[in-house]
């Protein structure tokens, strides 16, 4: 049965949401108060690259499923269901979840609140934020017991839109009836095909999505804890995460080996959970996160110690850093290691340049000392080392044989390349985890 929804706020994770409601059937209201993003979705156009997401948008405003507006109004009030999907970024200066946000949007929607309608946040939020939440409506709208649930989102930038559309689980925390009725509504065309649909209560819909990447970043620091040994032993941490992989206990996901993980989740996840963790008087529980998150920060320095290893000082070394965006399929730059390296090395005195296929916008916008080069094989050209950072398909393609390197070194920060490929070609290649050897 098709409903009528609203998503307020429209970034990765509310414009994807958006289109997905579209795409199973739903008319949708988008809420966006930013008036660049605003025109820019109204055409057809997300803003941001996500493979396969602009031409759905366009799909869905073409079969009038989906408009957008700059803040509520009389059409609000017809809606069932309000996805609030605005960002939690971390506070300046603090390791919590900055949610004023999400109080914005709340006060912004009041008003056009029906009694029986449902808001459901999709944001990733401390534990015990929807209980505020919740106070904060009824305060705002005087409804004595407004209808709040929490439906936590598990896309990755990349394969967004196919994960919104078939999730591998769909979890809502509800505190009543109409809540989960409203919810199965909606998510009836995912549920029929088979899509696992947990019902739970509010605090632990909050906590499995920060639990989820709290694990996620613990395995791939577990294993760049295990490269950190390897690269002194003699050791291979790639053959050991494909041999202990194998154990169906363990699994070979998210356990390779690299510069470390970055984007606009997990990094502020982790830290959002200590943080509240230690206002609940249970700091103790997740200690272990900061060592995650030192393990993290450590593989991007370890990168420029190969550097100086190899190049004796950086000061005035042209150092190519293949990619900028977090992930490949992505133009997020947000605590990217790539930029960390790259930041890192200019600051030892490195000539730096920075390629990458889609995100060298950000880069400029976000990072305008950090020169930047369009064309990949101008790119290479007199670089006395090259770092790749961003696994793009079209670096591990590259011919090595159609660059131009004057010291013919590269450091694999993601170990994807064909080493004996460019070791043909004359290159050193230096791939992290691995015992370096002169």
């Amino acid at each position: 049965m098709a409903m009528k929804i609203t998503v307020i706020g429209l970034g990765y994770l509310g414009a994807t949401h958006a289109v997905a409601m579209a795409k199973v059937g739903h008319q949708v209201i988008g809420i966006e108060p930013n008036q660049q993003k605003l025109e820019s979705l109204s055409q057809g156009k997300a803003g941001f690259f996500e493979p396969g997401l602009d031409e759905a948008l366009a799909e869905q405003i073409a079969l009038g499923r989906i408009e957008f507006k700059a803040q509520h109004d009389e059409s609000s009030r017809e809606a069932d269901i309000h996805f609030i999907c605005v960002g939690t970024p971390q506070t300046p200066g603090s390791l919590a979840a900055d949610t004023s946000y999400l109080e914005s949007a709340i006060k912004g929607l009041a008003p056009y609140l029906r009694e029986d309608a449902l808001v459901a946040g999709k944001s990733t939020v401390p534990v015990g934020t929807a209980v505020r939440l919740t106070e904060l409506l009824a305060e705002a709208t005087g409804f004595s017991s407004p209808n709040l649930a929490w439906n936590p989102e598990f896309l990755r930038e990349g394969t967004a839109l196919e994960d919104s559309l078939r999730p591998d689980r769909l979890v809502v925390g509800v505190t009543n009836p109409r809540s989960e009725e409203l919810l199965r509504a909606v998510f009836a065309p995912m549920i029929a095909s088979g899509i696992p649909f947990l019902v739970t209560d509010l605090a632990t819909a909050e906590l499995v999505k920060a639990a989820a990447n709290a694990f996620l970043a613990t395995k791939i620091s577990f294993i760049n804890a295990m490269a950190e040994i390897a690269e002194v032993s003699g050791a291979d941490a790639s053959q050991l995460a494909t041999a202990i992989g194998y154990d169906e206990r363990i699994g070979n996901k998210f356990l390779r080996n690299g510069v470390g993980f970055g984007g606009g989740c997990l990094p502020k996840d982790i830290r959002a959970l200590m943080a509240r963790a230690e206002e609940l008087g249970v700091g103790q529980s997740v200690a272990y996160l900061k060592e995650i998150d030192n393990i993290n920060l450590r593989r991007r320095d370890r990168v420029i110690h190969l550097l100086t290893q190899e190049l004796g000082s950086l000061k005035d070394k042209k150092v190519l850093i293949l990619g900028a965006a977090f992930k490949p399929d992505s133009d997020d730059v947000r605590d990217s290691p790539a930029l960390a390296i790259a930041l890192l090395a200019q600051t030892a005195g490195a000539n730096v340049v920075v390629h990458d296929p889609v995100a060298l916008h950000g880069v400029s916008l976000k990072h305008p000392e950090l020169p930047v080069e369009q064309a990949l094989h101008k790119a290479f050209d007199s670089a006395d080392a090259v770092v790749l950072a961003t696994e793009w398909k079209e670096y591990r393609e590259l011919d090595p044989t159609t660059v131009s390197v004057a010291n013919k070194l590269i450091i694999d920060g993601r170990n994807v390349l064909d080493v004996a490929k460019w070791q043909r070609a004359g290159f050193r290649v230096l791939a992290l985890g691995k015992t370096i050897t002169n």
